[in-house]
């Protein structure tokens, strides 16, 4: 089969495998490899990058993932570097759950362990869990400030009132919500007694604390 006929059925086939590249061209792994650079084809960021795409067929949504079948391609390159991007161009940053969500990986995936020390990433510890953000400093700030608003949107403290909570509790395991709540709020900003018991239910510390006195 020639090279024109070859484009031809890899477009309507969509993706295709190394071996079916092989099979049609009736050539080595290497030649095969050396047409895909040619024609630009694009690498799969699952099933081990075991699929290719040529450039013009992905219609990639707004994340830029194209999903064919069972087979996910990014227009921002291999995995780690669509993890990267998806995380940039995230407005509050992401949680693992959330990646896992986009890119159908396991939430708990040793993988994504990686990315605390991956340029372009900044992972922190909020409410309990990892979640990962920009280290480009105005992306990062514009990304806390959007969490902060959204967190007291939903009623839950802000990180550094969730921070005043725990360490108040911690001093004092015996105080009641009213007395906690007094302790926490500062002068302009009252924090209610009902987010405290909200966050505390949220971390299962009611259960844990005599903090459910009134």
């Amino acid at each position: 089969m020639n090279e024109t006929h070859v484009l031809e059925k890899f477009k309507r086939q969509k993706i295709i495998t190394i071996g079916q590249l092989v099979e049609w061209l009736k050539c080595s792994v290497i030649t095969a490899r050396r047409r895909l650079k040619k024609w630009q084809s694009c690498t799969s960021i699952n099933n081990n990058g075991r699929y290719y795409t040529l450039p013009q067929i992905p219609v990639f949504d707004e994340y830029g993932l194209w999903k064919y079948k069972t087979v996910l391609f990014s227009k921002h390159g291999n995995l780690k570097q669509t993890i990267v991007a998806l995380i940039t161009e995230s407005d509050k940053g992401l949680s693992a759950v959330e990646i896992a969500g986009f890119l159908e990986l396991v939430p708990n995936s040793s993988f994504l362990s990686r990315f605390k020390s991956v340029p372009g990433v900044r992972r922190e510890k909020h409410r309990g869990r990892f979640i990962y953000l920009s280290d480009h400093p105005e992306i990062y700030s514009r990304q806390m400030q959007t969490r902060a608003s959204r967190q007291a949107a939903a009623g839950f403290p802000s990180d550094s009132e969730a921070v005043e909570i725990l360490v108040e509790l911690i001093k004092h395991p015996d105080i009641g919500i009213e007395q906690l709540t007094v302790k926490v709020s500062k002068p302009g900003k009252q924090i209610g007694a009902a987010m405290v018991r909200r966050f505390l239910r949220f971390h299962d510390l009611l259960k844990k604390t005599s903090a459910t006195k009134q």
